[in-house]
C-alpha cells in the first residue's frame, strides 16, 4: 500500500509536469543562465579557472532545485486540493516519498544537461568518469531534495514562502552541497585518489540518512499541524 501511493503521487506529479513543463522550463532557463553568467564571468582567453567547475555545477544544482522546491505543493495550494490529498486514507509518509522522487527526478534530468554544459564552457573532464560522477549526484540531489521538500511543505500556506524557503534551506543543506563540491573536484583530478571520494561519497551517505529520516519522522505530525 505504501509503494502504491509513493506511485500515485509520483505519477500525479510527472503527468501534469510532462502536460504544462512549467516547472521543467524555468528550473532549466535559470540553471542554463546561470552557468553561462560564470562562464562568460570567469572564462579568460579560453583558459576556466581549475577547479571552479565542481562549484559552478552545484550552485546551478541548488538554485534549480530551490526553484523546483518552491512549486513542490504550489499546485495542490492553487487549486484547494491539499487538504482533499491530506484527508485521503493514504499514508503522509508515502505522499512525501512521491513528492521526494518527483523532486529528485526533475533535478537529475536538469543535470543530464547541466553536467555537459559545464564540461563543454569551463573545459571540465566531467563525463571522463560518468559512474562516479552519477553516483555523487544522485547522493547529493537526494540530499538537498530531502530537505527542500520538508521545508516545502512546512511553508505551503505562509505568504512569503519563497523568500523563506531558501533562508531556511541552504543553512542545513550547506554540508550536503560541500560534500558534493569535493567529490566532484576530486573527480576532476589528474589523478583520481579513491580514498577521497569514498570519504565524501560516505558523507553524503550519512546525510542522507539522517535528512530523509528525520524527514519521514516529522512530516506526519507537521502536515497536521
Amino acid at each position: 500500500m505504501f509503494a502504491r501511493i509513493v506511485w500515485l503521487v509520483l505519477r500525479k506529479d510527472f503527468t501534469v509536469e510532462v502536460r504544462s513543463l512549467e516547472i521543467a522550463y524555468t528550473m532549466l532557463f535559470f540553471a542554463v543562465s546561470c552557468v553561462l553568467i560564470f562562464a562568460f564571468a570567469l572564462v579568460q582567453e579560453g583558459q576556466a579557472p581549475e577547479g571552479g567547475a565542481a562549484g559552478i555545477l552545484w550552485i546551478a544544482i541548488a538554485f534549480a532545485g530551490t526553484l523546483a522546491l518552491g512549486r513542490t505543493f504550489e499546485r495542490e495550494r492553487q487549486s484547494e486540493t491539499l487538504r482533499a490529498l491530506l484527508l485521503a486514507p493514504a499514508a503522509r509518509p508515502a505522499i512525501y516519498v512521491g513528492k521526494l522522487l518527483g523532486i529528485v527526478a526533475l533535478l537529475l534530468g536538469a543535470e543530464m544537461i547541466l553536467v555537459p554544459l559545464v564540461a563543454l564552457l569551463f573545459q571540465a573532464p566531467l563525463l571522463s568518469r560518468p559512474g562516479w560522477l552519477a553516483i555523487i549526484l544522485v547522493l547529493g540531489t537526494l540530499g538537498f531534495a530531502a530537505v527542500g521538500t520538508l521545508f516545502a511543505a512546512m511553508l505551503v500556506r505562509a505568504r512569503s514562502r519563497d523568500v523563506l524557503l531558501p533562508v531556511l534551506l541552504y543553512p542545513i543543506t550547506v554540508p550536503v552541497i560541500i560534500a558534493g563540491v569535493r567529490a566532484t573536484a576530486a573527480l576532476l583530478q589528474p589523478e583520481v585518489d579513491a580514498s577521497i571520494i569514498y570519504f565524501w561519497l560516505a558523507l553524503l551517505v550519512c546525510f542522507d540518512v539522517v535528512f530523509v529520516t528525520l524527514a519521514l519522522w516529522t512530516f506526519e505530525p507537521l502536515m497536521t499541524d
